[in-house]
């Protein structure tokens, strides 16, 4: 039996795969929970709610390094195991027939994996990276009307009914140094540290705003010059993810020695998994793009 690149022993390999690989499958139940509220009614509210509490909230944050952990090593492992696996068996057969005793997902998985890997890696720098790096990320604004008056533009906060007038806050790149100027900023209030709201005169923190990856979602997919490629490489990808899913979710299992009896119906849920999952996923971008 090969052993794990990662690991001296192919059991501890065996068991290891099969653990993280599910996680993740539970991972990508509640990654799509989340991102499906782009379908939904006020979606930019909703979404960026979410995304807020999935970069905050300090149990999601334990769970997303566990995530990345993870992914590393359920990807990295199975790409070395495959090569590991390839240079133990140089000599090919005289005649074989792969495709009379194995699926197309369990004879490519590396290759599945591998788009997978390169899918996440570009999907983390786009909208990962940006929510958590990006120092111009834009924040959430809604138009209110008052009667009488013109549309006015309000940054949204994350306390329930809380605005702050756009016209009165400035940007970290609108600061001006006081000290040096020796004047007051010419607006009331002044964006700090990415999200927090000051009183720009007495430099108290007064609120928080919601960072707007909603917008930078819909403007990635719509983008007039890389929207569509974009649109249809995340299709792709998500294809690749069900044919890995067919196969990897009952491999799983099985290699956890649950079958038998539960066979059939481990089978039927790993199936329906595995088309319900990525489809959905798929459905999101093709939405914002085509919907305007």
């Amino acid at each position: 039996m090969a052993k794990s690149a990662l690991l001296k022993s192919s059991i501890a390999k065996k068991y290891w795969m099969a653990l993280t690989g599910l996680f993740l499958c539970l991972f990508l139940a509640g990654h799509l929970a989340g991102n499906l509220q782009l379908l939904l009614p006020n979606a930019s509210e909703k979404f960026n709610a979410y995304a807020l509490f999935m970069t905050t909230n300090p149990a999601v944050k334990i769970l997303s390094y566990l995530t990345y952990i993870s992914i590393i090593f359920h990807a990295v492992d199975g790409i070395l195991l495959t090569f590991q696996n390839k240079a133990a068996r140089p000599v090919r057969y005289v005649k074989t027939n792969p495709a009379a005793n194995s699926g197309f997902a369990s004879r490519n998985m590396a290759i599945l994996g591998t788009v997978i890997l390169v899918f996440i890696v570009t999907h983390m720098v786009n909208f990962w990276a940006r929510m958590h790096f990006d120092k111009n990320m834009p924040l959430m604004k809604t138009t209110i009307s008052v009667k009488g008056q013109q549309p006015k533009e309000f940054y949204v906060g994350t306390a329930e009914g809380q605005y702050y007038m756009v016209d009165q806050v400035a940007l970290a790149g609108e600061i001006k140094d006081t000290t040096a100027n020796r004047m007051m900023p010419p607006k009331q209030l002044k964006i700090v540290n990415g999200t927090e709201v000051h009183n720009a005169a007495a430099n108290v923190k007064v609120g928080n705003v919601y960072k707007d990856l909603h917008k930078i979602t819909v403007d990635f997919f719509r983008d007039p010059k890389v929207g569509l490629l974009a649109t249809l490489g995340y299709v792709i990808a998500m294809l690749a993810l069900a044919f890995h899913l067919w196969h990897g979710f009952q491999s799983a299992f099985q290699s956890l020695g649950i079958n038998n009896k539960f066979t059939p119906t481990i089978k039927f849920v790993g199936r329906a998994f595995a088309i319900i999952v990525p489809l959905l996923f798929a459905i999101i971008p093709l939405y914002i793009h085509f919907t305007k």
